[in-house]
């Protein structure tokens, strides 16, 4: 392990926030599930439910890698915006912050360990990867037909 060629509190400190984020988005993505109402309800709650599903998996593989550095992962939550608008439009763009927020986290990581721990470097590009999918699918759900 390469560890001592790039700052390891830094790293803790960016793993730490992407787990507390990630649990933040299974709060979030498990209670937009419950405010979906209409004709389209069934198919959404399932992707939000899915959401969350996949957001406790990236805080899990988080706090791995936090113990796999020997460190201890944080008890918090990330940021949670409760704005009261349950409009499928207002949950969207809420969203898409959640997913550019933690977008933001997994680049600080690639940015701290790119080219100095392959794991690590690995597993950026992989988060990143799938966060930027999420990103273009809610974008996708904002659009209106014709756009």
């Amino acid at each position: 392990m390469t560890e001592s060629f790039f700052d390891k509190n830094a790293v803790i400190a960016v793993l730490n926030e992407i787990l507390e984020t990630e649990l933040a988005g299974v709060v979030r993505y498990c209670h937009y599930s419950l405010m979906i109402f209409g004709y389209g309800r069934i198919p959404i709650v399932s992707w939000m439910r899915s959401q969350a599903d996949e957001s406790l998996a990236h805080a899990h593989e988080a706090g791995e890698l936090i113990t796999y550095l020997e460190h201890h992962p944080s008890l918090g939550i990330g940021p949670l915006l409760e704005t009261h608008r349950h409009d499928i439009g207002d949950i969207l763009r809420e969203s898409l912050e959640h997913e550019l927020l933690a977008l933001s986290a997994y680049n600080k990581l690639l940015s701290l360990v790119e080219g100095k721990h392959v794991l690590l470097e690995e597993y950026a590009r992989r988060l990143i990867a799938q966060e930027e999918m999420h990103v273009g699918e809610v974008r996708k759900m904002l659009r209106k037909p014709g756009e």
